[in-house]
């Protein structure tokens, strides 16, 4: 506090109820290829439904990617999800160019050339379903508003709205209409998607809650398929500001006021192009995530993800499956094929890779098809966040039952489950009886460690998160005895917390005059010292029954 220069009373507070935060552990993320969606920026999905609804339908059912963030999301509602693009991937447009590239929203507010006054709100061939159409009191164009075919659609006549009319200006109310042209996105051709009723010519027309009513703005604020480009090439007055005697003419043609949308293009997607997404889970300050999958990826995205996110980030974990022409149709060498995968990886306890191709039903397309596990394992991880904690395994007939799954491509037997294990691969089995189960949890270290175990990987994880998360508040402040006993209080009851839901055996928290030194102190520097006994999973179990001739007493034979 600060001393005081005359008489008097003064009042502080020292706040000592700081804790160690709980953090989030069991959010997901991947990246796809989808048929709509912003592209190259993370979008939070919680649902299935909410998957189809931002980012379409899977283009087939060899859009595997897509399934695995489907599977992912049958066990928890936190994802985090990027749309793979590349150089290709063309929004639709009014004039069909096929040249238009505008990725997502931030892309958009970075500036777009006008190509025909409207575009797809998204990259690819899906916006070329798309239909927008718009007419004001004299019309679309060519036809009068009573013969505009979109006229039923909408309670009135546009005219002048009464914010121009306050204003001196008139007739500048239009309505527009998009359409699903092809159906796309609704499933019948010809259905209305959205109308916007009363929008305005003028710049800066307000509607009755005060919002813009400038059509523009909108568009661009309230439309799930469109960006405005352009006004009609001939109408001078659209988006000039209301003022006396400002008549806002129509000035535009047919052909802009009833377009088909077209040039929309997907784009082949490379590994690049995917590698480019996991990227942008690269930086830890800026996004939470903690359980990233890869899909069908090839190995050149699921080590770089190993490489040069989880690695760096060490926060969170990645998982992988083995390639489809490994277990699909590879009777016999399955095993053999998967170990040798293994060479195209970093051993990291940082990755997990699981041995399963599930077959699971596509009811987009009435048909079923293979998906790969790893959506799956993360899955069970973030599952087991929620019924237990992060440092129990998500292996087991307790934790680690496989959803949605009607058979495995492959269900290794015991011989292979030990070649798979010693190996550090996660056998997924098909037990008669029990279903289908993550029969392992070791991750991708090759020497032998506690770290070679997904519980104790992610219960260090969830320590580290938490511990570092707290101790940023210690940034600045003296090192002294205060400010390291301050520290081990935070600590310590936190520790004996997760100790007290089975996490750790024991611990201890080392932060005095021991490892702070004088030389410590000297450089700005604060050291504390935790040492953690995990707890660790069983993974074998010996029972061992022992007969006995009649009449002799348990206690003789060691019983």
């Amino acid at each position: 506090m600060a001393f005081q220069l005359s008489p008097g009373v003064q009042v502080t507070e020292k706040d000592l109820t700081s804790v160690v935060p709980a953090v989030g552990t069991s959010i997901g993320g991947t990246v796809i290829q989808a048929a709509w969606g912003p592209g190259n920026e993370i979008v939070d999905v919680s649902t299935e439904n909410e998957l189809v609804k931002r980012f379409g339908k899977p283009q087939s059912s060899n859009n595997r990617k897509w399934f695995a963030a489907a599977s992912f999301l049958a066990y928890t509602n936190t994802l985090k999800l990027v749309r793979a693009i590349n150089a290709a991937s063309y929004n639709a447009t009014s004039s069909g160019s096929g040249a238009t590239q505008i990725a997502n929203e931030r892309a958009y507010e970075n500036g777009v050339a006008a190509d025909g006054m409207w575009t797809a709100k998204y990259p690819g061939a899906a916006g070329n379903s798309l239909k927008v159409s718009f007419a004001d009191s004299t019309g679309d164009g060519t036809a009068t508003y009573s013969a505009w075919a979109y006229n039923n659609q909408f309670d009135y006549t546009p005219g002048t709205t009464k914010h121009a009319s306050d204003n001196g200006s008139s007739e500048d109310e239009f309505h527009i209409i998009v359409i699903d042209e092809d159906g796309y996105f609704s499933g019948t051709a010809g259905t209305v998607l959205e109308k916007f009723a009363g929008v305005s010519k003028a710049a800066d027309a307000k509607d009755s809650l005060g919002r813009s009513n400038y059509y523009k703005d909108v568009i661009n604020n309230r439309s799930e398929y469109i960006w405005w480009a352009a006004g009609p090439a001939a109408a001078t007055t659209w988006g000039s500001n209301n003022v006396d005697a400002t008549t806002f003419a129509a000035g535009h043609t047919q052909a802009e006021a009833v377009v088909s949308l077209s040039g929309g293009a997907d784009g082949t997607i490379s590994a690049a192009n995917f590698i480019s997404g996991y990227d942008l889970f690269a930086n830890d300050e800026l996004v939470d995530v903690n359980l990233i999958f890869v899909g069908d990826a090839e190995a050149t995205v699921g080590d770089h993800v190993i490489d040069s996110v989880c690695e760096i980030r060490k926060d969170c974990v990645v998982f992988i499956s083995p390639l489809a022409v490994s277990v699909l149709d590879n009777a016999g060498s399955e095993a053999t094929a998967c170990v040798g995968e293994l060479a195209s990886y970093t051993r990291s306890s940082y990755a997990v890779f699981d041995s399963g191709w599930k077959y699971m039903y596509n009811r987009y397309a009435d048909s079923y098809v293979y998906v790969p596990c790893n959506g799956d394992v993360a899955g069970l991880c973030a599952k087991t966040d929620d019924v237990a904690d992060p440092w129990f395994s998500p292996a087991g007939y307790n934790r680690g039952a496989i959803k949605n799954a009607v058979k495995m491509a492959w269900s290794p037997k015991k011989s292979e489950r030990d070649t798979l294990y010693k190996n550090g691969i996660n056998p997924i089995v098909g037990f008669p009886g029990s279903g289908i189960v993550l029969f392992g949890d070791k991750t991708m270290l090759e020497k032998p460690s506690a770290f070679d175990r997904i519980n104790v990987r992610r219960l260090f994880i969830t320590l580290e998160k938490a511990i570092a998360t707290a101790a940023k508040f210690q940034l600045f402040e003296f090192n002294d005895a205060f400010t390291r006993s301050q520290f081990k209080n935070l600590v310590e009851p936190f520790l004996r917390d997760v100790q007290g839901r089975r996490g750790i055996y024991n611990f201890k928290v080392v932060c005095d005059e021991t490892n702070n030194t004088g030389q410590v102190i000297d450089t700005n520097s604060f050291v504390a010292d935790i040492f953690i006994q995990p707890a660790r999973s069983i993974n074998f179990i010996q029972l061992n029954f022992i007969a006995t001739r009649t009449g002799i007493a348990f206690e003789e034979v060691g019983g």
